[in-house]
């Protein structure tokens, strides 16, 4: 696997010229002529890279990102955050297609001592790896390709006082849109949602079906995620948006479900029932239980007698 350390390394890589400014860069996706990268097994960055790509006549192709083709030309949004390792997975077709649209670099050293430094993690979009990218309307599109286009003036202008402020500010307007964009996607694409929530609720089904999950235990969100090959980020938002209860709530409302029934249809003890699903402790269950539906697991199971 290869690691880029530096924006420099990276454009060097890419037999580019640059950058204008060390700590951060942006440049037209059409004027990168090496396809350097398709070589390469694996790469990460120790910077932050958001990509804003246009993939032409792909649908003779059937080029996919992740879970879901490109379906469309317009504008598609990706972001890389330090660390994430990235691999690329191109046929001989796909690897001629003319590619268009921006890509932007940022070192974190640039934001130090700034409100963005605490603030950039928090915007989900850095954890959705690259499985899941932004579709963008032109409208969006055009948007964030004013804000790029003033980060590449003010970046490419001497280096002054000013510059670090100038520049982070059109940063955090930039990840605000983005934001703002990722998040009308989960409704926008609503059916591709809600064949995600189906998902979900067949792999809990088949998990809390299993007879040795007290060896398994309860299933974490890490796994449900990988299991629909989705990040645990991306998967909660999207959830949450679909229904308003994220992934670990999801698991927790299929346990009670299952407890229910065991409870309501079986003779089985409450310890037997606790130890059936995952837990090692009924006093782990007991809480949990009462939390979920403000009665205990015996005060249930008596509205049945």
């Amino acid at each position: 696997m290869k690691r880029f350390e530096t924006i420099s390394d990276f454009l060097q890589f890419r037999h580019m010229s640059g950058p204008d400014h060390p700590l951060v860069h942006v440049f037209k996706l059409e004027d990168v002529v090496s396809t350097a990268l398709i070589g390469l097994d694996a790469w990460t960055y120790d910077f932050y890279c958001m990509g804003l790509k246009r993939i032409v006549n792909n649908r003779e192709i059937g080029l996919k990102y992740g879970q879901q083709i490109y379906d469309y030309n317009n504008g598609i949004l990706s972001c890389v955050a330090p660390n994430q390792v990235m691999s690329l997975t191109v046929d001989h077709k796909a690897a001629k297609l003319i590619q268009s649209g921006w890509m932007l670099m940022v070192h974190p050293d640039l934001i130090h001592h700034t409100s963005l430094a605490q603030n950039i993690r928090q915007y989900d979009f850095w954890d959705y790896t690259v499985n899941e990218a932004l579709f963008l309307s032109d409208r969006e599109e055009a948007t964030l390709v004013g804000i790029l286009q003033n980060v590449r003036q003010e970046s490419q202008n001497n280096i002054d006082q000013f510059s670090k402020n100038i520049i982070v500010s059109h940063l955090d307007t930039l990840f605000n849109y983005a934001d703002r964009f990722y998040h009308r996607q989960f409704i926008t694409r609503e059916k591709t949602g809600h064949e995600v929530l189906g998902r979900v609720e067949h792999y809990l089904n088949q998990y809390f079906a299993q007879d040795d999950l007290i060896h398994k235990g309860l299933p974490s969100v890490s796994d449900v995620a990988a299991a629909l090959n989705l990040s645990p980020k991306y998967l909660s938002s999207l959830l949450k948006v679909l229904t308003g209860q994220n992934t670990q709530q999801h698991i927790h409302q299929k346990l009670i479900e299952k407890a229910k029934e065991q409870l309501s249809a079986t003779t089985l003890s409450v310890s037997e029932i606790a130890y059936n699903l995952g837990f090692e402790h009924l006093q782990s269950f007991s809480k949990l239980f009462k939390a979920k539906t403000n009665q205990s697991p015996v005060e249930f199971r008596a509205t049945f007698n």
